[in-house]
């Protein structure tokens, strides 16, 4: 008879742990014990730490990607309106997780870049298709006339991708969704007019 397999449990888990304490402060000990399944458990699913932290970093972004095709990417708004709704769900997730932990792939972006290539370039690759939904958004924006037909899509796309991580980092440290509200107050106010 096989033995039932953990490896759910360990991502599940492992996410946890790894959001609240980052990828170096997390140990497979920490892990394990978080998913109650001993250590062997781990090695048998997973070949190394940075194996387990992209299959994490995956699991978190398909969140991500379920809220952007819930905001940007639904043409049932216009797209102005989706990307108040974006934000406005980005703001409301942390103002309900309490904003201490940030966000995921902000933080793997500030922690592991240095030390794992693998890990580094699937960030990049995140932050691109981010990037592109938002560039695909504001081009349609201009399609439909709400912004100038010379607005600056890719330049702008870029400067919210930055402009949100960089908020969510100062919300976690301040631990409050000021930087977020300022961030899209401004973004509204100024650059998407």
């Amino acid at each position: 008879m096989a033995r039932p397999s953990h490896r759910d449990t360990i991502l599940c888990e492992g996410l946890k742990v790894i959001h609240e304490k980052g990828f170096a402060g997390a140990s497979v000990r920490d892990i394990v014990r978080a998913a109650g399944v001993p250590q062997g458990s781990f090695t048998n699913h997973f070949p190394s730490k940075e194996a387990f932290g992209l299959e994490v970093l995956n699991l978190y972004f398909e969140k991500g990607r379920r809220v952007m095709d819930e905001t940007v990417r639904n043409r049932a708004l216009p797209p102005l309106k989706r990307m108040e709704a974006y934000l406005d769900q980005v703001i409301a997730a942390h103002r309900a997780e309490g904003v201490h932990s940030g966000c995921l792939i902000g933080n793997f972006t500030a922690e592991v870049v240095e030390g794992s290539e693998l890990l580094r370039r699937r960030l990049v690759e995140i932050h691109d298709e981010n990037r592109a939904a938002f560039a695909e958004c504001l081009a349609e924006a201009v399609e439909a006339g709400e912004l100038p037909a010379d607005f600056d899509v890719s330049g702008t796309a870029e400067f919210i991708v930055a402009g949100v991580q960089g908020a969510i980092l100062l919300a976690k440290a301040r631990r409050e969704v000021g930087p977020l509200e300022a961030f899209r107050k401004l973004l509204f106010a100024s650059v998407l007019r």
